[in-house]
């Protein structure tokens, strides 16, 4: 698979830090591993070693399957009330002609232009607008259940039920409960940034807090859904500042067990309030998944989003922890191309993205939401009729 070392001989060689040993001892006997031990791994474990690790892992929890859904995506507006400065993406009410504001009909004429696709999900988030409010989603969730009855919605993060459910005086469980019988099935992990409030009131001021997102997911959990997790990395955040991130995540899965998938997201610096900021190297990006797939033992997988880092360091990744790529994917994923993502435009057959898991000799599983598998392209040979069956590009959104 790589030029990794392997667990073993690491564990044999007699240069090695012994405070690092002592982690890889814990990872080849599958034991936690600390706060102290992953701020070590953060600012002194080279790449090969954290990815020998994280790969042992992977492997122990997955083998060689690498999983990828299909699923589109629909922004409602890229208009937002708030104001965050790493954020390419949205655009101001004083620049409201600059950006979109999708109506009703718009919304679910997407949802009618994918019928005689084999699509399983559909991915709704957007920015926060008072007109996008607790009826309006309601109605919105109710149509798509009516006309695609197993189509999986997975729809907003935390800022916007922060906004919607205080809009609507409702408690969380009130709202959500709500949104469930319409037709709601599952919560995406945007929103997160960095818990850490000196930085998130320095990058995200305006937005729910770190302890209200943690707070809407739990009760989410609650109720017995599942979500996803992410952070923001590469900007002005310290390595202490993930641990501290990394370890609330893991510290609300111990307590709920609803998390399905971590999704780090690299801080991309183009057209926003931080394009002073340099980004972050290939090599961290493969250290922060490898760090995280060590650390979040309670966290079934670990997801590269392609588009972002692009093709070549996505399948680099698959040895550094990461057992979920993502998907097939075209432009209608605003929200990375816009801030410079290293795949403009981006597009992949399902073809291209079978191979692209192939090529590092893994094993590509198409997967639904909750991560029933679907179909085993591991022996699948495509012919060009393949295109009649629902093989073309299909938009997908990272969750």
């Amino acid at each position: 698979m790589s030029n990794l070392p392997s667990l073993q001989s690491i564990l044999q060689d007699s240069t090695l830090d012994p405070a690092l040993k002592e982690i890889a001892q814990k990872v080849s006997t599958q034991q936690r591993i600390t706060d102290e031990d992953c701020l070590l791994l953060f600012e002194s474990g080279s790449l090969g070693f954290v990815g020998a690790l994280a790969n042992f892992i992977r492997e122990q929890k997955h083998g060689d399957k690498t999983y990828f859904n299909r699923n589109f995506h629909i922004e409602p507006t890229n208009v937002c009330i708030y104001t965050c400065n790493f954020c390419s993406y949205s655009r101001l009410i004083k620049q409201r002609e600059d950006g979109w504001e999708y109506s009703m009909d718009d919304m679910m004429d997407m949802v009618k232009a994918y019928d005689d696709q084999p699509v399983t999900e559909v991915h709704i988030v957007g920015g926060v607008m008072p007109q996008y409010n607790q009826a309006f989603y309601i109605e919105l969730f109710s149509k798509i259940r009516a006309h695609r009855p197993k189509l999986h919605i997975k729809g907003l993060t935390p800022v916007e039920y922060y906004y919607i459910f205080k809009k609507a005086k409702l408690s969380y469980e009130e709202g959500f409960r709500q949104l469930i019988e319409a037709g709601l099935d599952s919560m995406p992990g945007g929103g997160a940034e960095i818990f850490h409030p000196e930085v998130r009131e320095q990058i995200a001021a305006d937005k729910c807090t770190g302890q209200q997102w943690l707070d809407i997911h739990r009760v989410w959990h609650q109720l017995g859904k599942r979500s996803n997790a992410t952070i923001l990395y590469g900007h002005i955040e310290t390595y202490a500042h993930r641990v501290h991130h990394l370890g609330l995540l893991r510290e609300l899965q111990d307590e709920t067990g609803g998390f399905q998938t971590f999704i780090p997201l690299k801080f991309r610096n183009q057209e926003n309030q931080m394009s002073h900021i340099p980004e972050g190297s290939t090599v961290e990006d493969l250290r922060n998944y490898a760090i995280s797939r060590i650390y979040l033992d309670n966290f079934d997988h670990i997801k590269a989003y392609w588009p972002m880092i692009g093709r070549t360091v996505a399948q680099m990744s698959l040895a550094f922890g990461v057992d979920d790529i993502d998907g097939t994917i075209d432009d209608t994923t605003k929200i990375y191309s816009m801030a410079g993502s290293e795949e403009q435009n981006p597009a992949l057959s399902t073809k291209d993205l079978v191979n692209l898991i192939k090529g590092v000799n893994r094993l590509p599983l198409e997967r639904d939401t909750l991560y029933e598998i679907l179909t085993d392209y591991s022996d699948h040979v495509f012919e060009d009729e393949d295109v009649y069956r629902g093989y073309t590009a299909l938009p997908v959104v990272h969750s």
